[in-house]
């Protein structure tokens, strides 16, 4: 039982085929505690994410939205840009209250969500395979996937969704393990902040209580302090009341301030303009597309500060479509051995791309895929460590390719500058990447 379900458990590191590099084991084995070890994961992130951060000085992408609504949050002037929850536009306005409304302050609430992501990632592969090199590899697959840290330098919403949802997941699962009201509880208010940020999130609610009712029908010795009445009640209670404070400050605007009756014509005010039908758009992409990576969006692609710069909204592609062998092995090593750690994370990604094939949404984006990029980081790292031993020293190659790639990819995702403006061509492998 991993430390994350409550208590610590540190695998001996082995040599030869299970090795996945020095640096790995000698971390595992000094680290007696994976909490300990995910802080220190969640600072290396900070520190690499807030490199340049404040480059390019001008707002990027959907940044154009975010930052006005943010302000206007700040001054309580009155509802803006009302098709999503407000909670992650407040932590945005958190950001700009203390470091000021310019580019640092507009995006380091955003790195924050990113390290809590990647830590997020160490802690649900620990949880499922109570493996710490298998967490530090699922880790470096987060850290090398570009879309953390691309999504962790701008001021977007979904950057702080899946941050909430993640640990949301961690929580959960953990108390299922280890039937803890505590872990329950506090993963549902982290499903409902989740939701508070887009409603994107609000399907993994459902879904926690469809799976929680079908282990525990499974297993029933395994929860020893949940009832199934009490754990629904308060996955469901806690996820709406959480839901519905993050909107206090919308009863203090200044101009339509909010009151406990337009509440609810609120919701179907944001649910009507989130199922409108929208005008065609130059980065837009059918779901099916995104595993794929058939339309990658270029967030920026202009001189700015003094250079020409590009910021290309991709995933690692050694990540992204490995990942997709991985999710398949995953089904495949289930089917065959019944070990419920090998469906979870192919299951969870599934999900996660199946929620965009259901919900009534007129325009698709790449970047809607990002819940299920960082949930694919954790299906290959749980495949590779379930199969470690027939791919022996292949692993080690597969990290040097992504690695690679990361390096390969690097000036087009953190906006360093470029020879010139046809440089892009380096980089689009294919027509629809341009």
């Amino acid at each position: 039982m991993s430390a994350w379900a409550g208590r610590a458990t540190v695998l001996p590191a082995r040599g030869g085929v299970d090795g996945w590099g020095t640096w790995i084991v000698h971390v595992g084995q000094r680290s007696r505690s994976p909490h300990v070890l995910a802080l220190l994961i969640a600072l290396a992130a900070e520190l690499i994410f807030l490199f340049h951060l404040s480059v390019p000085t001008k707002p990027v992408f959907d940044e154009v939205h975010y930052l006005p609504a943010a302000r206007a949050l700040l001054t309580l002037s009155g509802p803006t840009n009302i098709e999503h929850p407000l909670l992650a536009k407040e932590l945005i306005a958190l950001g700009m209250k203390l470091f000021g409304d310019g580019p640092f302050g507009w995006r380091i609430a955003s790195t924050l969500a990113g390290s809590a992501t990647i830590a997020g990632v160490f802690a649900f592969t620990h949880l499922l395979t109570g493996r710490t090199r298998a967490a530090l590899l699922a880790t470096t697959f987060a850290l090398l996937g570009f879309t953390i840290y691309i999504q962790a330098r701008i001021a977007m919403l979904d950057t702080f969704m899946v941050a909430f949802l993640l640990w949301g997941i961690v929580l959960l699962a953990g108390a299922c393990r280890a039937g803890s009201i505590v872990k329950w509880s506090a993963g549902s208010v982290l499903l409902g902040l989740a939701t508070a940020c887009k409603w994107a999130a609000a399907p993994y609610v459902a879904a926690a209580a469809v799976t929680f009712l079908v282990m525990r029908r499974e297993r029933p010795a395994r929860w020893p302090g949940l009832g199934t009445f009490p754990a629904l009640a308060l996955l469901g209670g806690l996820s709406v009341a959480s839901y519905f404070l993050t909107f206090a400050p919308a009863f203090f605007y200044v101009n339509d301030a909010l009151t406990l009756t337009a509440l609810p014509h609120f919701q179907w005010d944001m649910y009507l303009r989130q199922t409108q039908k929208l005008p065609a758009h130059t980065y837009q992409s059918n779901w099916w597309t995104w595993p794929l990576m058939i339309r990658p969006i270029w967030y920026l692609y202009e001189p700015v500060d003094g250079a020409q710069r590009g910021i290309l909204l991709l995933g690692n592609p050694a990540v992204m479509w490995g990942g997709l062998v991985a999710v398949a092995a995953g089904y495949a090593a289930w089917v065959k051995s019944g070990v419920a750690r090998l469906l979870a994370p192919a299951a969870l990604w599934t999900f996660s791309v199946a929620i965009f094939a259901i919900i009534p949404k007129s325009l698709g984006f790449y970047y809607y895929y990002y819940p299920s990029s960082v949930l694919l980081c954790v299906a290959l790292a749980v495949a590779i460590d379930h199969h470690r031993a027939a791919l022996g020293r292949w692993i080690e190659l597969y990290l040097l390719l992504v690695f690679a790639l990361w390096l390969y990819f690097l000036p087009v995702i953190s906006a360093e500058p470029l020879a010139n403006p046809a440089a892009f061509r380096r980089w689009t492998w294919f027509a629809s990447w341009v």
